[in-house]
């Protein structure tokens, strides 16, 4: 009986180490504000976290001031830790496309400019090739009226300032959040079939 016991304390214990441990991926995206976009990937089953920053640009350490102004070529992204055991990078394709509108060139809702640009930053040629075949796909179902959706090799991710992080969970009564970013939610929830957090 004692043995039954440790040879099960020993699994347990094996199986709690390697999940701990679990190899995580990246993937990085913009589709508008980095509020909207960050809460919504936080939804998947599978992804560890979403940080909002910036990418795309020249500017190095870009302030959200400057990237706001439109003049350093960043986008508002975010960064996107995921087990590739529980979400492939393809249904994170998938899910960018169905939380947002790639049809209008950099706006998004009531966001205008370039840092609110679609874009896919790809890390290597799998990302890149299965962003590619998704948006044919799209494409040829007529999906979107157009897809200005950029797919280009990632580069750096500078995080943003910390009052950006987490911020429809820390600001849920805020004028924007309310307005823009819940109605942005219940669509992505509404039209996805991938599994969600409660």
């Amino acid at each position: 009986m004692k043995q039954s016991i440790f040879i099960l304390f020993i699994t347990f214990s094996f199986s709690t180490f390697y999940a701990q441990k679990e190899a995580t991926k990246t993937a990085y995206f913009a589709s508008g504000c980095f509020w909207c976009t960050e809460a919504i990937f936080e939804l998947i089953v599978g992804v560890k976290s979403a940080e909002s920053g910036y990418t795309g640009g020249k500017t190095v350490k870009p302030t959200y001031e400057q990237v706001c102004s439109g003049n350093t070529g960043h986008a508002e992204a975010i960064k996107v830790v995921y087990y590739p055991s529980s979400v492939s990078y393809e249904k994170l394709v998938r899910a960018f496309f169905e939380s947002h509108d790639p049809s209008t060139l950099n706006q998004q809702g009531p966001d205008k400019g370039t840092q609110y640009r679609s874009a896919i930053f790809y890390q290597n040629d799998t990302e890149k090739q299965q962003a590619l075949s998704y948006i044919k796909v799209l494409k040829e179902k007529k999906t979107f009226k157009a897809i200005t959706t950029e797919v280009v090799a990632f580069t750096v991710f500078y995080p943003a300032e910390y009052y950006h992080q987490d911020y429809e969970k820390k600001n849920p009564n805020n004028g924007y959040i309310q307005g823009v970013s819940k109605p942005r939610m219940a669509a992505f929830k509404k039209k996805t079939k991938l599994p969600l957090y409660e």
